[in-house]
């Protein structure tokens, strides 16, 4: 479903992203863990179509991101650390708003939106204004925005990161519930969350890949705390440029 192939990106002369293949099968979720700087906010924003690549492929269900753009959007849902919500906009009216620029024909938008405030548990909110939610209702509204045009891939960037305990389990259910037909990576710093939620992983440091394994095998005989260390540098110096731009990865 999404295979990433000899990624490379450059900001000037610093090499944020070196060489990076991964792939990731229809149905998976693939936990991408890496400290901060590691380059994992550049290569999602790639993935996503939100930054070109100096070089290297990235294709989603065998459209080419670079090539055939339009189509890879259409199949992509992403809610980056700082969900993109307007908070002067109700809830309903902000789906309604992230449907039509996502190409949603305006007859089917009343179903797509409903569908989404279902799935993401928003009822209760729908007509509140968007500054007035918690960190909860904002992450799932960020979901649902994310959701609404039913991609089958899933981009999510640190979705439980500033939630308090009954939010994050009530998150992570809902990136559970999502998988089987869409495609989910997830980047999060929280390590139970990966034992919890994800099939793969793949671990990056200093821009390249250090790991790319199934959980299972993956911590056969440690820990994925013992997994990450033993993977990633401990003199760190590398900067991603993305999360030094306010998305800390």
């Amino acid at each position: 479903m999404i295979q990433v192939e000899h990624l490379t990106k450059r900001f000037g002369d610093l090499l944020a992203v070196e060489n990076v293949s991964f792939a990731a099968d229809k149905g998976q979720i693939l936990g991408f863990l890496g400290p901060n700087g590691a380059g994992k906010t550049t290569t999602m924003r790639i993935i996503t179509g939100f930054l070109p690549a100096t070089s290297g492929t990235v294709r989603v269900a065998g459209f080419d991101i670079f090539e055939q753009a339009q189509e890879v959007r259409r199949r992509i849902g992403y809610l980056p650390e700082n969900p993109p919500l307007y908070d002067d906009m109700t809830v309903s009216s902000y789906l309604s708003f992230v449907g039509r620029i996502k190409g949603i024909p305006r007859l089917d938008l009343p179903e797509a939106a409903e569908r989404v405030i279902e799935c993401c548990a928003l009822t209760e909110v729908v007509d509140r204004v968007l500054g007035h939610l918690s960190k909860g209702f904002r992450q799932r509204v960020g979901l649902a925005q994310a959701l609404i045009h039913d991609p089958s891939v899933l981009i999510l960037d640190e979705p439980t990161i500033g939630l308090d305990p009954r939010q994050i389990i009530d998150i992570r259910s809902l990136i559970r519930n999502l998988s089987g037909e869409r495609t989910v990576i997830l980047s999060t710093h929280i390590l139970p969350e990966v034992a919890q939620l994800c099939d793969k992983v793949v671990i990056i440091d200093r821009g390249r890949v250090a790991v790319e394994n199934s959980i299972e095998a993956l911590t056969e005989e440690m820990s994925l705390e013992e997994v990450f260390l033993k993977y990633i540098s401990s003199d760190r110096a590398i900067v991603d440029p993305s999360e030094s731009a306010g998305a800390t990865s």
